[in-house]
């Protein structure tokens, strides 16, 4: 039974209130761990930490700070299968992912902010005997808050740009995957960072993460998650003024034309349905195709579809592992179950997938196509969050555009063609915050990353994550 703490001033420290949340694994359903079920009591003593550390790390010369964000990058992939095998446990993803894709991005977060807090700069300007320049300063203590499907990879999205800022920083890993976040602690004091930079408090979004919003002295809130639960914190965090970043859900259409690359295409379409489960808010759910090429689409789609096998997430050659937990593998389920009361038929899975011996009791789920589903309701309207993807086919651009854009959200598009003017027009007119054309989840760190709609607020990435996690002032100075 693995127990693990908050991580509060540099130390591991048990929950005040004594009281632990059951931990599961995905892949067999059973309990083996525990984690804090922290309250405000907890949140308190973090904050009280980050206040404490603020003053000292703000005012840490850049070279310094650089070198102790680098060395908590290099000391992820010294951890590599620690961290790996670890996330895969708690998450049930597969153990291909978890060393391939998110614990090597997690140590390129630390490592890309540590490099950019040297070459962060602000404007200034000269005018007729004066001088106006902008000063991006440290905010203080911030929270940030992230979800199960990319445990480590995501907290350190949020955590590296508020530290290379000079901010202290409050975290609240999922309590679902908390394990990869307890870990960090232990890197980050091999890694020489004072203790109070950052805090690790492990409990429930509405008990410690609510906690976190609510503090006076949290002065930005940075949020991965539910519409739902972004929606919540923007309702207690407003009338405070508190600085808000929410990375919010997903229902993402994939356009496919005639012309595109189909080879290619149809490669890229199996991942982009169903990578990590179709646990990723970048997946593509909705599925559109030119008429002209829809039967074909439909059955080689299918067909490799069929051809992708759930197994064990620690078996190296997985592809497909577990979902994360058994309230969502029932809410999947439903959605199936909801799709075929609205008149769509299943195309290939839709079932449960049952392994054999410890595995017998994990939560395994079909890759699922589904077909004949009007856009209205709501199976394409709803955000699934599983591996489950609806095809439709379209006559014309203008339809294919009102269907992409006839939903809530509006985080992210894929598009497939070879028309270049048609290429510009979808992406200056779909109603989301990332297009990719003919290519899917191709990003550059530098660049902005968020949603329109319901998908959210604010943008993460870059030079926008560094100018969130900081207060611009304007100075003039007269000669």
């Amino acid at each position: 039974m693995q127990v693990i703490h908050n991580y509060i001033g540099g130390k591991f420290v048990p929950p005040g209130g004594g009281n632990y949340i059951d931990n599961y694994a995905p892949a067999t359903g059973e309990i083996f761990g525990k984690i804090p079920d922290s309250d405000e009591k907890d949140i308190a003593n973090a904050v009280a930490a980050a206040t404490a550390a603020f003053p000292a790390w703000a005012s840490l010369p850049l070279e310094q700070r650089h070198d102790i964000l680098r060395a908590v990058s290099d000391g992820i992939l010294q951890n590599l299968d620690r961290l790996a095998e670890a996330e895969t446990l708690d998450s049930g993803k597969t153990i291909f992912a978890s060393r391939t894709v998110d614990i090597p991005r997690a140590a390129l977060n630390f490592k890309f902010f540590a490099t950019a807090l040297l070459h962060f700069a602000s404007e200034s300007h000269q005018m007729p005997g004066a001088l106006s320049y902008t000063l991006r300063q440290p905010l203080g203590v911030v929270g940030c808050i992230s979800p199960w499907n990319l445990p480590l990879y995501l907290f350190t999205w949020k955590i590296a740009p508020a530290l290379a800022a000079g901010n202290c920083v409050v975290g609240k890993p999922s309590e679902i995957t908390p394990l990869t976040a307890c870990l960090l602690g232990e890197i980050c004091n091999a890694a020489g960072m004072p203790p109070g930079v950052l805090n690790i408090v492990h409990g429930l979004g509405p008990k410690a993460g609510e906690a976190i919003v609510r503090h006076p002295q949290v002065k930005a809130v940075s949020f991965t998650g539910s519409t739902r639960a972004g929606a919540e914190i923007a309702r207690i965090a407003a009338p405070m003024f508190k600085k808000l970043s929410l990375e919010l859900g997903g229902k993402n259409p994939n356009l496919i034309f005639a012309d595109c690359d189909y080879d290619k295409m149809l490669e890229t379409t199996v991942r982009s349905s169903f990578s990590n489960q179709g646990q990723i808010c970048l997946c593509g759910s909705r599925i559109y195709v030119e008429k002209t090429i829809f039967e074909k689409f439909k059955k080689d789609f299918v067909e490799r579809v069929k051809a992708m096998k759930v197994g064990d997430p620690m078996h190296p050659d997985s592809r497909l592992g577990a979902v994360v937990s058994k309230p969502h593998f029932e809410k999947i389920l439903s959605y199936i179950e909801l799709a075929k009361q609205e008149g769509g038929s299943i195309l290939c899975g839709g079932e449960v997938v049952e392994l054999p011996g410890k595995l017998s009791g994990g939560w395994y789920i079909a890759p699922t196509v589904i077909e004949g589903l009007t856009l209205q309701c709501r199976t394409n309207q709803e955000e699934i969050f599983g591996p489950v993807v609806t095809i439709e086919p379209f006559d014309s651009d203008d339809e294919a555009l009102a269907l992409a854009n006839g939903v809530s959200y509006g985080l992210s598009a894929t598009v497939w063609t070879n028309n270049l003017s048609r290429a510009q027009r979808f992406a200056a007119e779909l109603q989301a915050g990332i297009v990719w054309v003919n290519c899917w989840l191709l990003r550059d760190l530098r660049t902005p990353f968020g949603g329109v709609k319901q998908s959210g607020v604010g943008r993460e990435g870059g030079w926008e994550a560094m100018r969130f996690f900081t207060e611009t002032k304007n100075v003039t100075i007269a000669g």
